[in-house]
């Protein structure tokens, strides 16, 4: 299916790799369906792109690039609502807010985005504790990293 994105133009999707957000994202209720989108010439970042409104799209990445010791215990409740039967299945991404320039930008380690790959569910989990901050530092330093 042909999908007009923010940042792509319209670009051809499957619309087998769909992703239902059941409860949208906070501050988007009513935004159930997105896809993730690879930006060309770029492994690191990706878009969760969203089916409905063209407009409405958000650079993710995996934060373990840059937080090699990220880690994170998703609770019961969210592996019975997304389906999570195996480790493997399990896909975070953080949203990544971007500054100029862009060594400024930041990533939001507090609320990843959870997405079951293997069900096609996702939902932004906010985490219930202080470990992680909304605004972690894309170029952190060596003992940020460390200690994350």
């Amino acid at each position: 299916m042909q999908l007009a994105t923010k940042y792509l133009g319209n670009v051809e999707v499957d619309q087998r790799k769909i992703i239902q957000f059941p409860n949208g994202l906070p501050g988007f209720p009513d935004e159930n369906e997105f896809i993730i989108l690879d930006l060309p010439n770029n492994a690191a970042f990706q878009l969760l792109q969203s089916i409905k409104t063209s407009d409405l799209a958000f650079v993710i990445t995996n934060p373990h690039l840059i937080y090699k010791n990220y880690e994170i215990k998703l609770e019961k409740e969210l592996l019975t609502t997304l389906q999570i039967n195996k480790e493997k299945d399990v896909a975070v991404y953080a949203i990544v807010t971007l500054n100029k320039p862009f060594s400024n930008s930041t990533l939001n380690l507090r609320a990843p985005v959870i997405i079951n790959t293997e069900q096609l569910m996702g939902k932004q989990y906010i985490l219930n504790d202080d470990t992680y901050s909304s605004k972690a530092s894309l170029t952190p330093d060596k003992r940020e990293v460390e200690s994350c």
